[in-house]
């Protein structure tokens, strides 16, 4: 089978031959392995040998709405959430995000955080690749993860930490630069969603999802 050109590339920096072991996914779970057959400038095969039903996935597949930053914070926000687990992103534009962007430019800075999502999993050995949707309003993002139990976490939040519950899926919502809006915080806790301390600290837009999946990974996911 032919590579993508991004594996090319991959195998190009990690001077592999014909020959070589590999260990292939296709993002929906399971890991193949696979001989490099051949590998030129443009180009790259391998011969699938087995599959190994290898699974990775946390226990609590968490769904990020990640309040749209500049630059690369977000780029580390997607990356560093991969590797912590979570299984879908919704970037969302709220109050206080001074990014915009018309349709065509939005929908290319989608295509480059999964592309930084897919890189990530091949980093750190994931084999489904979280889902990363195009940005919306907040209100669209709540939404969307209407059914699931959702959780904030802030400086003033009424619960700590070990209050997290087991649950199959949960919501969270991290704000942009400027931080959430206090009316933005007040509309998730008319949602019932538990409000959880973070530390008296005020973090960072591509800290505060690190923060945040390690936290719910190390009370009711794998991380514990």
């Amino acid at each position: 089978m032919d590579l993508p050109d991004s594996a090319v590339r991959h195998l190009q920096a990690r001077r592999l031959r014909s020959g070589d072991g590999l260990v292939l996914f296709d993002g929906t779970g399971g890991e193949y392995t696979a001989t490099l057959v051949d590998l030129q400038r443009r180009r790259a095969q391998a011969r699938i040998d087995a599959h190994t039903p290898r699974e990775a996935e946390a226990p609590v597949a968490v769904t990020v709405l990640q309040g749209i930053s500049k630059g690369e914070r977000m780029d580390y926000a997607m990356q560093k959430a991969t590797e912590l687990g979570v299984a879908r992103i919704i970037p969302v534009i709220s109050e206080r995000c001074v990014v915009r962007l018309d349709s065509e430019r939005w929908a290319k800075k989608q295509r480059h955080w999964q592309a930084v999502a897919i890189a990530a999993c091949e980093q750190c050995g994931r084999n489904r690749i979280p889902s990363i949707d195009s940005p919306c309003s907040l209100e669209a993002g709540l939404a969307e993860v209407d059914s699931l139990p959702g959780v904030i976490f802030d400086t003033e939040g009424d619960r700590a930490a070990r209050d997290l519950k087991p649950t199959e899926q949960l919501a969270t919502l991290i704000g942009p630069e400027g931080g959430l809006a206090p009316e933005e915080i007040q509309r998730v806790a008319d949602l019932g969603w538990q409000r959880i301390r973070l530390g008296p600290r005020i973090l960072r837009s591509d800290t505060a999802p690190v923060a945040a999946l390690a936290v719910i990974q190390t009370v009711i996911g794998d991380l514990g």
